[in-house]
């Protein structure tokens, strides 16, 4: 077994990893370790070919490669070390990674700190429940995109959308630009699952019709898929029989949504959120286990990739900190909690001692909303009041509240939209 240390390692090497290893180094962490299961870094970005990234971290339109290599170029710069095509097997609270690849067989790392950002997985057929065989042909959104824009492979030739999440309105669009007929978009809830951008710029545009209230009950064929019937459902999400209606097509595509990828922080006990899937983390981005920070989709499925840039940050600061012992662990928390119509809040928690200039907030709410304010409250008093013109469950919500306006309280933060 190979013995090495570092002051931080960092698991996967996507929009999250990438920004918290050059974070921490540019906070004077000298050694900085990325481990990455993947032949290169970037993660997904690497098969979204569509622009539409970096719009609040540089101003402008890019694509996923492009905005990865703007972080790629920065680790190549700033030395930050890299282990390629290596598998983290196990974490201990003692912060030694346990790992493996070819090259160097296994690896036992000891650590200072470390950051969990492994990213988020999507949810397979075996997650919804659909009857019928197995045939080829039944792949999920991120498969059929890295077939096509990885790959060079078409998967099909019509084909049916199941879920309106933003990798499938994305890939309904590609697949229409390669020539495959994408019948149209069939959503189990009432309201769309994606960002509206994306539904104006690959399904209206291009005339794809999209089905709310509807689902896939049924896959037809043995080898190769030859079909799907779909059917209406009630309000209680059930398929209302009468409703029922074969569509031939040779591709089913699941934009079902994605999870975050928690097998390592369960294995390591760390406290997970039932309403995020990811773990409970501080204003530092600490998890339960101390010198163990998170960052990105493993905290919770971001809409943007700058987002998930920013979460990495700061997770890459507050593991400086914590390094250097500029970290307050004595203190109690204070529990940030979800109000009216907020499904829930990250950072779920925070110390007022560890507090920067200021607390961004980030969280979606239950349902469509207009003309709303947002409202912090603690002891009874508004810390944070900003108006929206319409909120949507799909999209995100980020808010900054000064942190001077919590640090004179011991009491929890309620985060709550209201119509007004």
């Amino acid at each position: 077994m190979k013995y090495i240390e570092t002051d931080v390692a960092v698991i996967g090497g996507g929009p999250a990893g990438l920004a918290a290893a050059t974070e921490a180094k540019r906070q004077g962490v000298e050694n900085v370790l990325i481990i990455e299961r993947d032949v290169e870094l970037g993660g997904i970005l690497q098969q979204c070919i569509h622009d539409g990234f970096g719009l609040h971290r540089f101003g402008k339109r890019l694509s996923g490669c492009e905005y990865a290599e703007n972080f790629i170029e920065e680790v190549d710069n700033q030395d930050i070390d890299v282990k390629m095509k290596t598998i983290v097997l196990e974490i201990t609270k003692e912060k030694i990674i346990y790992a493996m690849n070819e090259s160097e067989g296994m690896m036992r790392i000891k650590c200072g700190a470390i950051i969990l950002a492994m990213g988020c997985r999507e949810r397979t057929r075996s997650q919804v429940f659909i009857w019928g065989t197995r045939p080829s042909g039944v792949l999920t959104a991120g498969t059929v995109q890295r077939y096509i824009n990885m790959e060079g492979y078409l998967p099909g030739k019509k084909a049916v959308i199941l879920g309106s999440g933003d990798i499938g309105l994305i890939m309904a669009r590609r697949m229409t630009l390669e020539g495959i007929k994408v019948e149209g978009v069939y959503e189990l809830m009432s309201s769309p699952g994606g960002l509206t951008r994306n539904i104006c710029q690959c399904l209206d545009d291009y005339n794809i019709p999209m089905h709310l209230s509807t689902t896939v009950v049924r896959i037809h064929g043995n080898k190769k898929l030859e079909g799907v019937t779909v059917a209406k459902v009630d309000n209680n999400r059930n398929p209302i029989k009468g409703t029922e209606k074969y569509i031939e097509c040779d591709l089913l595509v699941l934009a079902v949504g994605l999870i975050p990828e928690n097998e390592l922080s369960r294995k390591l006990e760390v406290k997970i959120d039932p309403r995020t899937k990811g773990p409970v983390v501080d204003e530092s981005f600490m998890t339960s286990v101390e010198g163990v920070f998170a960052a990105g989709n493993v905290v919770t499925v971001f809409d943007l990739v700058d987002y998930v840039s920013i979460t990495g940050e700061i997770a890459g600061r507050g593991a400086a900190r914590y390094l250097e012992g500029n970290l307050n662990l004595k203190d109690e928390y204070q529990s940030v909690v979800p109000g009216e119509n907020v499904n829930f809040v990250v950072p779920q928690i925070i110390r007022k001692n560890n507090l920067e200039e200021q607390l961004p907030i980030y969280f979606r709410v239950k349902q469509k909303e207009k003309k709303v304010k947002v409202i912090g409250e603690i002891d009874g008093e508004i810390c944070l009041d900003k108006k929206h013109v319409v909120v949507l469950p799909p999209e995100m919500i980020v808010e900054n509240i000064k942190s001077e306006k919590i640090k004179s309280s011991n009491n929890e933060l309620t985060i709550s939209v209201k119509v007004g």
